[in-house]
C-alpha cells in the first residue's frame, strides 16, 4: 500500500513541476494579479490530489486540471470578488510609445493586453484566454470551461471583438505590424 501511494505522489509531484509554469500564465491570465493566481492553481492542485488516482488515469490530465481551475475561478467570479488585471485610475497618466522591437515596448503591449483583458467579462476572458493564448481548440476550451463548442465561438468572437474596439490596442498592432 505505501509504495502505490509513493508512486502516485511522485507521478502527481512530477505533474506539477513539469505543468507549473502553463498552470501559472493561464491562472495569471485568468486572475490578473499573481497572488491570485498562485492561490487559483494551490487550489486546484489541492483538489486535484486529493482526487488524483482518477486525474492521472484521465486520457488528458492536464485538461481535467485546466477544466478544475476554470471551475474555481468560476466559482470565485460568482462570488463578485473583484480582480485586478491594471490599476483602476491611470487616465491622467499619458504613455510614450517606444519601439516596438525592444523589451520595454513588449512589456507595454503586454500591460496593455492585460488592461483590455480586465474589461472583458469573465466567461469572454476565459474563452479569450484559452483559444488564443493557450491555444486550444474549440472542443478543449469548451470542455475545460464547461460549455458548448457554441458557447465558446459566442463568447470567444465577442471578446475578440471587443478587444479590437480598444483603440490603443488597435493602434499598436498597427504600428508593430508595419516594423
Amino acid at each position: 500500500m505505501g509504495d502505490r501511494k509513493q508512486a502516485r505522489d511522485e507521478e502527481f509531484q512530477s505533474f506539477v513541476i513539469g505543468r507549473w509554469p502553463r498552470l501559472m500564465r493561464t491562472a495569471f491570465l485568468l486572475t490578473g494579479e499573481q497572488h491570485a493566481a498562485e492561490d487559483l492553481v494551490q487550489s486546484t492542485l489541492e483538489q486535484v490530489y486529493v482526487a488524483w488516482r482518477r486525474v492521472g488515469a484521465a486520457d488528458d490530465p492536464e485538461a481535467y486540471v485546466r477544466h478544475v481551475m476554470i471551475n474555481a475561478h468560476a466559482r470565485k467570479h460568482r462570488r463578485k470578488l473583484k480582480e485586478f488585471l491594471a490599476p483602476k485610475d491611470d487616465s491622467g497618466l499619458t504613455y510614450e510609445l517606444p519601439d516596438s522591437g525592444d523589451r520595454i515596448a513588449q512589456a507595454d503591449d503586454r500591460s496593455a493586453l492585460l488592461k483590455a483583458l480586465s474589461e472583458l467579462p469573465a466567461r469572454q476572458r476565459e474563452a479569450v484566454v484559452l483559444r488564443y493564448w493557450e491555444d486550444l481548440s474549440e472542443s478543449q476550451t469548451a470542455e475545460a470551461m464547461g460549455c458548448s463548442v457554441g458557447a465558446v465561438k459566442s463568447n470567444a468572437a465577442k471578446g475578440i471583438a471587443k478587444l479590437r474596439a480598444i483603440p490603443g490596442l488597435a493602434e499598436m498592432v498597427t504600428h508593430g505590424g508595419q516594423k
